[in-house]
C-alpha cells in the first residue's frame, strides 16, 4: 500500500511525500525491489535540480533491488542511465545497459538508452547508431528514438539524407514536437547552406 500510494505521489509531482511512502514501504519490508526501484526513481529526479548527490542514493537504492531481483530490467536501465551521468562510471553504466538487453532483447527503452551512452564516446558513434535502430525495429513508433537516430546521422558524413528522413519520421509521429523541429531546421539549413 505504501509503495502503491508513493507512486501515485510521485505521478502527481509530489516527491518528498513519495520518498516517504516508499521509505514507510521499506521500512515494513527491506527487500522489496520494486519499493526499492521507485524510491531510486525520485531520488533520480530530484538529483538534477535540488540535490545532485541524491544520484549516489539513486544509485545505491537500484542497487538495492537487484540485490533482490538481479532480472529486474527496469532496474538495470535505470541503473544504467543514473551512472551514465558520472563520467568516471560509463564503463559500468554501459555493462548494465547490455545485462538489460540480454535480459529482455525487446527492450526498445534499453536500447534506446545504450544508444545514447554510447553516442556520447569518442568512436562509437556507429554503435550507438545500430543500437537507436535496434530500439526502432522493436517499436517503429518510439519518438525518441528517431530523434536520437537522427542527430547522431547527421554527425556521419554523406547521412544527412539519412537524418532529415528520421526527422520527418519525428513531425510525421509529432508535429508539435519541438525538439524535432529544432534539429529539423538545423539539418535543412546545413543541408541548403552546404549545397547538398
Amino acid at each position: 500500500a505504501h509503495n502503491k500510494l508513493g507512486n501515485i505521489l510521485m505521478g502527481m509531482g509530489r516527491l518528498p511525500d513519495a520518498i516517504a511512502e516508499f521509505e514507510a514501504a521499506l521500512s515494513a519490508s527491506p527487500g522489496y525491489a520494486d519499493a526499492h526501484l521507485n524510491l531510486g526513481i525520485v531520488l533520480e529526479n530530484i538529483a538534477p535540480t535540488k540535490s545532485p548527490d541524491r544520484l549516489s542514493d539513486a544509485i545505491a537504492e537500484y542497487r538495492a533491488a537487484l540485490r533482490t531481483e538481479p532480472g529486474m530490467v527496469k532496474a538495470h536501465v535505470n541503473l544504467g542511465v543514473a551512472l551514465a551521468r558520472v563520467p568516471e562510471l560509463i564503463p559500468e553504466a554501459i555493462a548494465e545497459l547490455q545485462v538489460a538487453i540480454r535480459l529482455q532483447p525487446d527492450s526498445a527503452k534499453a536500447h534506446e538508452c545504450l544508444g545514447i551512452v554510447l553516442s556520447r564516446l569518442p568512436g562509437r558513434l556507429p554503435d550507438a547508431i545500430a543500437e537507436f535502430q535496434a530500439a526502432l525495429r522493436i517499436d517503429p513508433r518510439f519518438l525518441e528514438a528517431h530523434y536520437n537516430l537522427a542527430y547522431a546521422l547527421a554527425q556521419i558524413p554523406g547521412c544527412l539524407p539519412d537524418a532529415i528522413a528520421e526527422c520527418q519520421e519525428v513531425l510525421r509521429l509529432n508535429p508539435d514536437d519541438a525538439p524535432g523541429r529544432q534539429l529539423m531546421a538545423s539539418l535543412l539549413e546545413f543541408r541548403d547552406g552546404s549545397g547538398r
